[in-house]
């Protein structure tokens, strides 16, 4: 019987609590500047676009499209796919790709997020949607 894989508890602080207690509950969180509109991920209180710190919390789709990615065939653990998701809501996210046949992978490919559980709040990931 194989194991199921076992992921790390990610490291929070006051800045990104908001964005864990939201995985919990299975709500993918991006942040918006109310000075400029852009919305951005990771999610942090400084625009990176006009440095405003007029920051608010956002629920994202978790849905986007995969925008490039790299297929790590060999690894101690196994194979593994990474890239870059563009969420619906503009953002891109740099994500591992799960549940899937990486081989059927590709770029403009719709996906949508998933979470999977850690030993702390679970940590999102993308699959095809």
């Amino acid at each position: 019987m194989t194991e199921a894989k076992k992921y790390p508890a990610p490291v929070t602080n006051p800045e990104t609590a908001a964005f864990w207690d939201a995985a919990k509950a299975g709500k993918f969180m991006i942040k918006r500047c109310t000075a400029c509109g852009e919305a951005h991920y990771f999610p942090r209180s400084i625009c990176p676009f006009c440095y405003s710190d007029k920051t608010v919390w956002e629920e994202a789709s978790g849905e986007g499209t995969i925008y490039t990615y790299s297929l790590m065939r060999k690894s101690p653990t196994g194979p593994y796919a990474i890239g870059y998701v563009t969420l619906k809501e503009g953002p891109s996210v740099q994500t591992n790709f799960v549940d899937c046949d990486f081989e059927k992978l590709k770029i403009g490919q719709k996906v949508k997020v998933v979470f999977k559980p850690t030993d702390g709040a679970p940590l999102p990931f993308f699959t095809p949607a």
